[in-house]
């Protein structure tokens, strides 16, 4: 596993957003959008881990600095 930070998404950003976008590069294990522990509302990064090296690298070339909804997209290799 290999776990990638994602950061300067739309804090309306869910989940199933981000595993459709990162689902292209490769298998997916699991997304953790970090929230607010009060609000519940989002902060605007996650950790989502994908199942080998190969795809988190291919994800972060492809991703990092692309838009989303108007936000640019912040994707590094978290080691």
């Amino acid at each position: 596993m290999v776990k990638l930070f994602v950061g300067g998404f739309p804090l309306d950003t869910d989940e199933m957003e981000l595993a459709m976008l990162f689902a292209l590069h490769g298998d997916i294990s699991t997304i953790k959008i970090v929230r607010d522990k009060k609000t519940r509302i989002c902060k605007g990064y996650a950790f989502i881990e994908m199942a080998d090296r190969a795809a988190a690298e291919n994800a972060a070339d492809a991703l990092d600095g692309t838009l989303m909804k108007g936000k640019v997209l912040t994707v590094n290799i978290n080691d």
